[in-house]
Formats: C-alpha cells, sequence, structure tokens
C-alpha cells in the first residue's frame, strides 16, 4: 500500500508542476485576483492578402457535338488525344443518310423530266397558237367578203381562243415543274449536308478533355446537339476562376500578381495574373461573390481542367517592423470605467471610451485611424500604449507609428485575461 500512495503523491506533484510550468510558459500573471494572458511583440514581415478558391479552366474550350442523330460508327479520338483543326474525330453510322441522298437524287431527276416535258408541252402550244392564229385571221378576211358562214367565223376564234389559253396552261406547268426542280435541287442539298454531317470533325486545334458517346451508341439530335467531345485549344495557358467576396474585390488591380496552388502539388506554388474581374455576380445563402479571372502559364501540363487552386492574392507587404498580435487589438481590461479612465489620465491617453469600437479602434481628427494596445510590466501593472496600426495578416498588425507611449521589442502585451472565479476574457486562443 506504501508504494501506491508514493506512486500517486509523485503523480499529483507532476501534475501541479506541469500545470505551473504550462502557465509560465504562456505568459500567465496574477494580479488584484485577475490572470492575464500576454505575447510578446515582435519584429518581422507582415503580408497582408486575399485568400480565395476557385477552378481551373481552359482558356477555350469547345464541346463538339452532332447536328444529325444516327448510330456512333467509329470514333478516331479518345481521352487526352491530340487532334489537329478539321482533322475527322468519329463518325456517324451514314446508310440512311446515303439513301436520303439517292431518293433525293432520284426526285430531282423526275422534277427535271416533268420540267422538259412542261417545256416542250408549252412549245406544242404555241405552235398550235400560230396555226390557229393563221386560220383565224384567214376566216375573219373571208367573213368580211361574206365567203364563210358566221358559224365557221365563231368556230374559227374558239379555236384561237383556246390556243391562247393552252399557250397560258402550258407555261404555268412549265414554271410548276421548274419550282419543283429547285426544290428537289434544295432537298438534295439538305441530304448531301446531313450526309456530309455524319462525319464530325475537330472545330480546333486542341486536347480531348472529355468523350461522352462510345461506338454503337445512338445520339438523338431532334431537340439539342448532343455532346460528343470537349476539346480544350490549348492547356500550356489556362485560366482560373476565383471566387472573390465584394469587399475584396475593390483591392485587386488588373495585371496584378497572385499565386495559387493545388492538391495535387501541395508543395509547389503557380503563379498567375489577374486579368479581369467579371461585374456578373453570384448570390449563394445571401453571400455575394464575383470572379477574378486569373491567366497563368501551365508549360508542364501539369496542372489540370477542373482542379481546384487555392488563391493567395497579395495586397501590401512590409518587413522588418514591429508588430503586435490582434488579439492584443481587440482586447479590453476587466476594469471599471474609472479605474481605466484613471490609467489613461496617468499616460497622457484622451479618454476615448465613447469612441472606442469593439476591436479597440478609434477615429481621431483628421480620419486616422487609432489603436490601443495594453502593455503589462514587471510587476503585472498595465499601460495603455496609443499607435496607428498598419496592415495585417489577421494573424498580427503592424505598428505603424506609437502616438502615446511606447513599445519595444520583446515587450509584454496583453491578449486576455482571466478574472478569479470567471470565464477568460480574449483568452489563451487569442495568443499568438
Amino acid at each position: 500500500m506504501a508504494p501506491r500512495m508514493t506512486r500517486a503523491r509523485w503523480l499529483v506533484s507532476g501534475v501541479a508542476a506541469l500545470i505551473v510550468f504550462v502557465g509560465a510558459a504562456l505568459g500567465l500573471r496574477k494580479s488584484n485576483g485577475v490572470e492575464y494572458f500576454s505575447a510578446k511583440v515582435e519584429r518581422g514581415e507582415i503580408r497582408d492578402a486575399i485568400d480565395a478558391s476557385g477552378q481551373v479552366n481552359a482558356v477555350v474550350s469547345v464541346q463538339v457535338g452532332s447536328q444529325v442523330s444516327g448510330t456512333i460508327a467509329k470514333l478516331n479520338a479518345d481521352f487526352n488525344s491530340h487532334v489537329r483543326k478539321n482533322e475527322i474525330i468519329a463518325l456517324i453510322d451514314p446508310s440512311l443518310f446515303e439513301g436520303a441522298l439517292l431518293q433525293a437524287n432520284a426526285d430531282l431527276a423526275g422534277a427535271k423530266a416533268n420540267a422538259t416535258a412542261a417545256t416542250a408541252n408549252l412549245a406544242k402550244a404555241k405552235s398550235a397558237l400560230t396555226q390557229t392564229s393563221a386560220d383565224y385571221g384567214r376566216m375573219s378576211q373571208l367573213a368580211k367578203e361574206r365567203a364563210v358562214s358566221p358559224s365557221e367565223l365563231e368556230l374559227s376564234t374558239a379555236n384561237f381562243e383556246a390556243a391562247k389559253a393552252s399557250v397560258d396552261a402550258a407555261g404555268a406547268a412549265l414554271v410548276q415543274a421548274r419550282a419543283q426542280t429547285e426544290q428537289k435541287n434544295a432537298a438534295v442539298s439538305v441530304a448531301r449536308t446531313n450526309l456530309e454531317h455524319t462525319v464530325i470533325r475537330s472545330p480546333i486545334d486542341g486536347v480531348v478533355v472529355a468523350r461522352n458517346v462510345d461506338v454503337g451508341q445512338t445520339v438523338a439530335a431532334s431537340l439539342q446537339a448532343p455532346t460528343i467531345f470537349t476539346i480544350a485549344q490549348d492547356l500550356t495557358k489556362m485560366q482560373l476562376y476565383a471566387k472573390l467576396d465584394e469587399s475584396d474585390v475593390g483591392r485587386i488591380k488588373l495585371n496584378q500578381s497572385v499565386t495559387f496552388k493545388v492538391d495535387a502539388f501541395p508543395k509547389e506554388t503557380f503563379q498567375g495574373v489577374v486579368s479581369q474581374i467579371r461585374m456578373n455576380p453570384t448570390t449563394v445563402q445571401n453571400v455575394v461573390t464575383y470572379d477574378a479571372i486569373i491567366d497563368f502559364a501551365n508549360p508542364d501540363l501539369k496542372v489540370f481542367p477542373g482542379m481546384t487552386a487555392f488563391v493567395t492574392i497579395p495586397i501590401a507587404t512590409v518587413d522588418d517592423v514591429l508588430k503586435v498580435p490582434n488579439s492584443a487589438l481587440r482586447y479590453k481590461p476587466s476594469l471599471s470605467a474609472d479605474e481605466i479612465h484613471a490609467l489613461y489620465l496617468k499616460y497622457g491617453l484622451q479618454d476615448t471610451r465613447a469612441q472606442t469600437d469593439a476591436g479597440g479602434r478609434t477615429k481621431k481628427t483628421g480620419g486616422a485611424e487609432l489603436a490601443t494596445v495594453w502593455k503589462r510590466h514587471a510587476d503585472n501593472s498595465l499601460e495603455p500604449v496609443e499607435l496607428t496600426p498598419g496592415i495585417t495578416d489577421h494573424a498580427f498588425t503592424q505598428v505603424k507609428a506609437m502616438v502615446k507611449g511606447r513599445l519595444a521589442l520583446g515587450d509584454d502585451v496583453v491578449t486576455g485575461s482571466l478574472a478569479a472565479g470567471a470565464s477568460a476574457q480574449g483568452g489563451p486562443t487569442a495568443r499568438r
């Protein structure tokens, strides 16, 4: 029993020592019943950047379809095939269209024969009209000399009028026959075009990125042209469509350099340039985004169309500057208003209780943005330090200028506090 009790004591002592060590490592201090969490003022680089995600696309992507319905007889291209413009990439069974063309040609030949017959009939009618016209002329002259009876003149006149009507009818029949010939000729042209459309050709030079049919499959083009292939023109030059929050759009400029990564190559960073910010908004669950088009070179064909990219758009960078954690800028001490007012007066700061926002920032005369951080001294007393913040990387913020007080490299700034018996304000989770 005694060795077991000894081990328990050692275990409890070890846990207590670990708690003390962790508290010291976190910069935990206690003063007047308040425990402070702090972080050091650092010096280094800050990069203000916009993070976004998007999808990789080819600059030109063409969907190749079929204008006629039929069965796929042959495929000359597959996924990743390199094709040239006007190269035959697929064939649709042409037998039905060949038969339709033969029938259209036969109909055209019949129409031409009818037109020839109509032409002959017109010539015959004109010849008959010439004969009856001459007979009518002679009969009219004889009727004036009373050499023929009136009935014979009437018969000649009727024959003459009938001959003229026959010429008109033959002329109309010829016009109709010629119209039918043109109609059949158009049908031949349509049938020939449909037959030509059974040969599917590539409209561009490129790479096949999608094949949607197999040999023997029937495609129906009655409602819309079915897509057989998708061809990307040039995969060595591609585009990335990045989704930008509406609050970030105004910070991005055309021709701005960006970097991005893809999951396929997590250790490699790719470069691109913003070529366009499209004004067409997309709203999803009340979140408005805009597409930023980023051009990039892909000479090794590492990046594929459709990949998800994680984009970083740098806005500003500063080197070798003092920086404080953003949690220090957000911290407000859990003191009474009078105590805070007394500290402001002690260190020569203007009391900004009525002007300070939730992030600890205020607006002074001239529109300059100011912020207050709380420096902790060795005796655990607090000193408010007023500064002008610069750019931020959302973890640290640049100390652009000191307004009241002084911060130096290694100074402790409070990021959170914990009063006895209360929950943490700020807390160690905000500590960097």
